[in-house]
């Protein structure tokens, strides 16, 4: 089971599950539709392995921030990369590989000791 929730800075807005991971942000997409949501504020979060599918359905989402708990490929890396958008993958706790748009982030530099090697502690989008 795959889930899709899309936020607002730190607000959850809505969740969506599914068996596929594509359809899980297809539902998503259509709450967006039904509800008249704009989209330039928002972050989306799945489940679900980033691919170039997911990064141009996000994009064409106009979604700016895509995240995910799990991988990605390079194809998908490369491509959020060309079309400006923040990708975030591997989240678990307080960490996570930012693969672009790392400029839409706020880093929090203070670390503990033992936490030297922890790039960043919490992920917030900039304000425009």
């Amino acid at each position: 089971m795959h889930g899709t929730v899309l936020c607002k800075d730190d607000v959850p807005l809505v969740y969506m599950e599914d068996v596929g991971r594509h359809n899980a942000v297809d539902k998503v997409a259509g709450w967006m539709h039904v509800n008249s949501e704009c989209s330039e504020d928002k972050i989306l979060y799945t489940t679900g392995r980033l691919t170039s599918e997911m990064v141009i359905k996000t994009a064409l989402m106009g979604i700016p921030i895509l995240v995910s708990r799990s991988g990605f490929t390079a194809w998908g890396a490369d491509l959020a990369k060309d079309l400006g958008m923040t990708l975030i993958g591997r989240l678990r706790g307080k960490r996570f590989l930012c693969l672009s748009g790392s400029e839409r982030l706020i880093w929090d530099v203070e670390v503990s000791q033992s936490e030297k090697t922890t790039t960043s502690n919490i992920i917030e989008p900039k304000s425009s």
